[in-house]
């Protein structure tokens, strides 16, 4: 037993509570997708449920390897990679948008050659935006005010990736650029700027959107949930008899009816299936899980050495519970149908290997390297995210 803890503490580095609680996650969403994928196996795999199974738990296991290395690097090292990963994406995404596969009316994935595993380059851009953005702002806190050679930069940059993904998917847009103010915001950039960066991306967002393929699904969406004199869409309506029948304690692992009638049981709506056969119960501790996962980041954004550190961990922390949060919410009616996955959750395909290597970022942020101070090279031990009235290098 004391030579697997001495293992465990040699490869295991960072927060041991966010480690646990991404490996709770792990468990869980083998047995929701596993009870959640039995109609989609008969109809595809000849009634195989179980090579869906395997399909899935070797994902999740790949995400955890990826976010194993990725926990393994030094997190000063991604603020140069973020700007490679960048200049990738974009190419990706145009690539995507004019010759990627079109599922659902939306061109939003391409296909990995030899291996023939489909891949969202948003996914790629996502990370690589927080990241880059996390890095401008780091290194220009003391000229914050500066729009020209600070915030332009900033500007040029999220528009251009929340521009290029809203033509395909307008939800990850959306969530995309309200990450970025989130963190422009714990990065003091001023006020003035960002409500200049939302007027400009509501007009150029939405001619982007207009000219996209999603304008006509996004206007209905909308329209949906906002008239009350409609009726209720169909996924969302199984969704409420899911989670009324749910009850408290739920109907069992593996009981769950509304898994056969549901669009998207194992991904846009799981969390429905989730309560259906767990209960309140159920659906409670999964909300609690994300929000502990929040609060961890948090801690690591607090307990950080440097700022790029800090906004690192703050930028991919909140972009994945928001997500998580969007999806639920959706799933109860709180918010217009987005089909947005539920992180960690969700059976995926490469979102589960990026959101593996985001939160293997956040576990290096947490193993605490200190930041050196650009000038001098000295290590910047009060360089953290400052208050209104602190500047540092």
């Amino acid at each position: 037993m004391e030579n697997v803890k001495i293992w465990l503490q040699r490869n295991l580095k960072g927060d041991p509570i966010l480690w646990a609680i991404v490996l709770l996650f792990s468990f869980i969403s083998i047995a929701v997708v596993y009870s959640a994928t039995g109609t989609l196996a008969y109809k595809k795999m000849n009634g195989n449920t179980e090579a869906l199974l395997f399909k899935h738990s070797g994902l999740i296991f790949m995400g955890l390897v990826c976010m194993w290395l990725a926990h393994r690097i030094d997190y000063r090292q991604y603020s140069r990679l973020s700007l490679y990963a960048l200049l990738l994406s974009v190419p990706m995404l145009l690539f995507t948008f004019f010759m990627g596969g079109d599922i659902n009316g939306a061109s939003r994935w391409m296909t990995i050659p030899v291996i023939n595993q489909t891949f969202q380059p948003s996914d790629l851009a996502k990370l690589a935006l927080i990241s880059h953005l996390a890095s401008m702002l780091s290194r220009r806190q003391q000229y914050l005010n500066d729009f020209k050679s600070t915030l332009l930069p900033v500007m040029i940059w999220v528009g251009v990736i929340c521009g290029l993904i809203i033509l395909s998917n307008a939800s990850t847009a959306l969530l995309l650029f309200a990450t970025c103010m989130l963190l422009m915001f714990i990065g003091r950039v001023p006020l003035r700027h960002m409500l200049l960066m939302v007027g400009i991306f509501v007009v150029l967002g939405g001619g982007a959107l207009a000219a996209g393929q999603r304008m006509g699904t996004f206007v209905s969406r909308i329209t949906n949930f906002t008239d009350k004199t409609k009726k209720t869409p169909f996924q969302l309506e199984h969704s409420y008899i899911a989670i009324a029948t749910g009850g408290v304690a739920g109907k069992g692992p593996g009981k769950s009816t509304e898994r056969n009638i549901l669009p998207h049981p194992y991904s846009d709506f799981i969390y429905a299936i989730i309560i259906e056969e767990y209960g309140l119960i159920g659906g409670l501790t999964v909300l609690l899980l994300y929000l502990a996962f929040l609060y961890r980041g948090l801690k690591t954004v607090m307990n950080s050495h440097g700022a790029f550190g800090g906004l690192l961990s703050a930028g991919l922390s909140f972009s994945l519970v928001l997500q998580a949060l969007v999806n639920m919410g959706v799933s109860v009616g709180l918010g217009p149908i987005t089909g947005l996955p539920l992180p960690l959750l969700s059976m995926g395909g490469t979102s589960l290997i990026f959101t593996g290597i985001s939160i293997g970022i956040i576990l290096a942020v947490s193993r605490g390297e200190r930041e050196v101070r650009p000038m001098t090279g000295e290590p910047a031990d009060t360089a953290r995210i400052p208050s209104k009235r602190t500047a540092y290098a």
